[in-house]
C-alpha cells in the first residue's frame, strides 16, 4: 500500500485498500486550488497568516473560502468580525458565511450558541465534520479553498490529508528552536503522505522600531527556521514583522482593513499553481 496508508493508524485493521479514504478523496470542479495553512504548533500565527492570505486574495479578485478546520480552537470567524449561525439548503447543503469582501467561511464557531462553549470531542467525531465540511458545504465556485489546520499531527490533519485533495501546503514557523522542531514534525507527516509543500512562512520574525526603523529581531536571527529550510530545501516564502496594529485589527474582526505589504510571496507561489 501507498506511504499515506503506512501512516494511517487504522491500517492494520482495514480490510479493503477501496474503502480507504486516501483512496477515496472526492474532488469538486469548481473548486480551482485546494490549500492547507498549517504548523504543527499552536499559537504561531496560523490563522493569522490564513486570514490575511485570503483578504489579498479576495482584494485581487479571487473567489475565496476558508475552512476552518481547528475544531477545537476555532478563530478564523473573530478575524473577521463574523457572527450568528450558518444557515442550510433545502438539500441539507451548508451554507458559508460571507465577509465584507466576500470570502466564504465555514467554522465550527459559527454552528455554535456560544462562541466559548468548548468542543470536548473525541477525535472521530471531530474528523467526521471536516469531512462534512468538505463534502456537505455549498461552496460554489472559488479560485482557492484555505484551510486552517490545527495543529499537531494527529486525527484531523490526517483525515484532511485523506478524504480532501490538498494542492498544497504553507507551514508557519516562529523563529524559536522548539518550534521548529515541532514543525518539523508535521512537515515529515505531510511528506510521507505524499502532500506537496509549497514553503515555509516565517512568523514573528522581527519588530520595527517606530523611531529608528530598526529591525530587532525577539528570537535571535532566524536560524531556526532557516535550518528547517535548508535540511528540507523548502524556501521560505516570507517573512513577517511582530505588528501590534495588524494584531488589534485582526483581535477586532477587521483583518480585511489590513493594509500591509506582506505575504506577497505566499499569494504568488499559491496562485501559480
Amino acid at each position: 500500500m501507498s506511504s499515506a496508508c503506512d501512516s494511517c493508524p487504522s491500517k492494520n485493521g482495514c480490510t479493503s485498500q477501496d474503502s480507504c479514504p486516501s483512496r477515496n478523496q472526492k474532488t469538486n470542479p469548481n473548486i480551482k486550488r485546494v490549500i492547507g495553512v498549517a504548523s504543527g504548533k499552536g499559537g504561531v500565527g496560523k490563522s493569522f497568516v490564513t486570514s490575511v492570505i485570503a483578504s489579498k486574495l479576495a482584494k485581487q479578485g479571487y473567489k475565496v473560502g476558508i475552512m476552518d478546520a481547528d475544531i477545537t480552537g476555532p478563530s478564523i470567524p473573530r478575524s473577521f468580525g463574523l457572527k450568528g449561525m450558518l444557515s442550510g439548503t433545502e438539500d441539507n447543503k451548508i451554507v458559508p458565511m460571507e465577509t465584507k469582501d466576500g470570502i466564504k467561511v465555514v467554522s465550527l464557531n459559527l454552528l455554535l450558541k456560544d462562541e466559548g462553549e468548548p468542543v470536548i470531542w473525541r477525535g472521530p467525531v471531530i474528523a467526521g465534520v471536516i469531512q462534512q465540511f468538505w463534502t456537505d458545504v455549498e461552496w460554489g465556485t472559488l479560485d482557492v479553498l484555505l484551510i486552517d489546520m490545527p495543529p499537531g499531527t494527529g486525527d484531523v490533519p490526517l483525515t484532511v490529508f485523506q478524504s480532501i485533495p490538498v494542492d498544497g501546503l504553507i507551514f508557519v514557523s516562529t523563529p524559536q528552536d522548539l518550534v521548529s522542531m515541532i514543525v518539523t514534525k508535521a512537515l515529515n507527516m505531510a511528506q510521507k503522505m505524499n502532500i506537496r509543500i509549497l514553503g515555509l512562512v516565517e512568523n514573528m520574525s522581527y519588530i520595527k522600531c517606530p523611531h529608528c526603523d530598526e529591525i530587532i529581531r525577539l528570537y535571535g536571527n532566524g536560524d531556526p527556521v532557516k535550518a528547517v529550510s535548508e535540511k528540507t530545501g523548502l524556501s521560505i516564502l516570507d517573512e513577517l514583522p511582530l505588528d501590534a496594529d495588524a494584531t488589534a485589527l485582526v483581535d477586532s474582526g477587521r483583518t480585511e482593513e489590513l493594509d500591509l505589504n506582506i505575504l506577497d510571496n505566499t499569494v504568488k507561489t499559491i496562485m501559480e499553481l
